[in-house]
């Protein structure tokens, strides 16, 4: 993603949150507010990422997983980024 420039300082985690929500978004043409709204209940934590926010561990890992679940059959999961197994307990 070209924007990703925008948010060097940030940490690779947030990056990846903001990246998959981005691209989830792109492809299944719906905004950054919704795609928060599948993944926490909440429209506004990407929003809140990309102005510097943060996460603790235990819900990025979560959001992770939750964000693996929801993945389009047809969309290839970006490479750089581990995927979570489909189980909590499978690690």
């Amino acid at each position: 993603m070209a924007q990703m420039g925008l948010y060097a300082s940030m940490s690779s985690y947030i990056k990846h949150l903001i990246e998959l929500a981005e691209i989830i978004g792109a492809h299944e043409n719906i905004s950054h507010w919704a795609v928060s709204m599948r993944v926490t209940g909440k429209g506004d934590l990407i929003d809140r990422l990309k102005k510097g926010g943060d996460v603790r561990t235990a819900t990025y890992e979560g959001l992770m997983r939750k964000f693996s679940q929801m993945w389009p059959a047809d969309l290839e999961w970006p490479r750089h980024i581990t995927r979570p197994s489909k189980s909590k307990d499978a690690a």
